[in-house]
């Protein structure tokens, strides 16, 4: 019994060689087509969309108990950049060292071991899985106000279609409790065991994108990154028309208080915002399919990173500037605030701009999603009939449908709020698991070439263990449901590995030998 004990226990802790890794890239079916400037592409169109159109505003005014960041919302931005530093620095060292396809499941499993690997990916898919649900139900949320604006040549229904059809329900709620409505008389419920309801949603907006968006990815990685960069380049151009136009109107007296609630609101406003840098790991998810990827993917990540905190900063800046901090809307801020200053247009302009920067965030985050799914079953995990490629476009095409088809079901019954919350937790344990990689790796494989290496070792990747930990304990400590949820999706990842990825693992490691 003890030496079976020995024997599983070595089993769980077993590393794949970076060498494997390497050369298991270089026999991929996939086909290597991105670029640097197609990787800052693939960078910029993950990490500028969200963050800037919607969340910056809850980050600024808070939840509920209204203790926001203020214009204090610059530093938690800073704060939130620089803990995504350290990481970035991090992912690019290894991503430079092991450029293969699976991001930190990959360099987990190259240094921690199979189930530590497993565990990683398993998170990665809640980050990408999760985080594209919350995009999808935040696109469907500004298609409806776009559609609002051509109310006098479209049908109503189609400009103001029943909310339990778009997800929204926070609204459903909000106007039962007003009017003293039951809700179960007004969307649809699905009952569990122990008397736990799901309300249910058909979110048809967010149905139609990823629909359309699986499609594309099926047909080839570069299609998708032409189309991101079309969306990037009219997002980019909504976001600094909105600094240059809204700065002639900035009021500095807005900016007083610029801490209205202290430490407390700018750390709060920093958990909120932090969900607006998610996606810049997923520039190391292409790796296969980038053409020279020890020199461009640091540059990529590292260069994403810097340019959307300038953004950030600067739109932060001019939103607090134009908006008195008790007017400024949680919904549509950038929007709101141009209406303000009478640019009524321009307001059209940034839903827009919304969508296409939703558009490109989605499509990373689908294709991130795929990528992971295909390292994992590389590695037998999941099915390995899973990841066949198509033999026309050279892409992973059933694992593409598979992702789509979990953020379909997911937008169905997934608060908006919960699954942002629950993404933040899947980022935050990933970031300290790359930090923890590259000591290892500095210890382990002081030898091995690396085209790029973080500065100041160990300082940078302790610092990003600390911050990255620190956040996630701070939001454990304040309560609600994502923490729980959180824990729960972990136990469901050790009962995966357990029942199948553990045995099967072992079952065709056994076959082969």
């Amino acid at each position: 019994m003890k030496q079976k004990a020995l024997a599983v226990f070595k089993n769980i802790i077993n590393k794949k060689s970076t060498d494997i890794f390497i050369q298991e890239s270089k026999t991929t079916e996939l086909k290597k087509t991105l670029n640097i400037f197609d990787l800052l592409i693939l960078g910029v169109s993950a990490v500028v969309g969200t963050g800037i159109f919607t969340i910056i505003g809850s980050a600024i005014i808070g939840g509920s108990d209204g203790a926001g960041a203020g214009t204090a919302v610059v530093i938690s931005m800073l704060i939130a950049a620089t803990a995504s530093l350290f990481s970035a620095l991090a992912y690019s060292e290894i991503a430079a060292m092991i450029p293969v396809a699976g991001s930190a499941y990959t360099f987990t499993y190259a240094t921690m071991g199979e189930f530590m690997a497993w565990m990683v990916g398993w998170v990665l898919m809640l980050e990408y899985a999760i985080g594209n649900i919350t995009v999808a139900t935040a696109w469907t949320g500004y298609l409806t106000q776009l559609l609002k604006g051509f109310s006098h040549v479209l049908p109503p229904f189609v400009t103001n279609f029943p909310l339990w059809l778009r997800n929204d329900f926070r609204s459903m709620y909000a106007i039962c409790d007003k009017y003293g409505w039951d809700v179960h008389d007004k969307m649809p419920f699905i009952q569990l065991p122990f008397g736990i309801e799901i309300p249910v949603a058909i979110n048809i907006p967010a149905i139609f994108i990823v629909l359309v968006l699986t499609i594309l990815l099926i047909k080839g990685v570069k299609e998708s990154t032409r189309v991101a960069g079309i969306m990037v380049f009219v997002n980019l151009s909504i976001i600094i028309s909105f600094v240059l136009v809204g700065s002639k109107y900035v009021a500095p007296e807005n900016w007083v208080p610029f801490a209205p609630n202290g430490i407390e609101g700018i750390l709060a406003g920093t958990f909120i915002i932090f969900f607006a840098y998610i996606g810049f790991d997923a520039i190391s998810t292409a790796a296969e399919e980038t053409k020279n990827p020890q020199k461009d993917l640091p540059i990529a990540i590292i260069g994403t990173l810097v340019l959307c905190t300038i953004l950030y900063v600067s739109v932060a800046l001019v939103l607090t500037g134009i908006v008195p901090l008790n007017n400024i809307d949680t919904q549509a801020p950038l929007a709101h605030a141009m209406r303000l200053i009478g640019k009524n247009w321009y307001a059209g302009a940034i839903s827009v701009g919304a969508l296409c920067a939703l558009t490109s965030v989605l499509l990373v985050y689908q294709l991130g999603t795929t990528r992971i799914f295909y390292a994992i079953a590389r590695d037998n995990f999941l099915p390995k009939n899973i990841m066949k490629v198509h033999p026309k476009f050279k892409t992973p095409h059933i694992i593409t449908w598979i992702s789509g088809l979990i953020v379909i079901i997911g937008s169905l019954f997934m608060d908006l709020n919960i699954s942002a919350e629950l993404c933040n937790y899947g980022t935050f344990a990933s970031f300290v698991i790359i930090c923890i990689e590259v000591l290892i790796l500095r210890k382990t494989e002081p030898d091995r070439p690396r085209p790029f290496k973080v500065p100041f070792c160990p300082l940078f990747p302790i610092l990003g263990i600390i911050m990255c930990s620190c956040f996630m304990i701070y939001k454990s400590l304040k309560g609600g449901d994502s923490s729980l949820y959180f824990l729960l999706w972990i136990i469901m990842g050790l009962a995966i590995y357990i029942a199948y990825g553990y045995k099967n693992k072992r079952y065709y490691e056994n076959k082969n030998e």
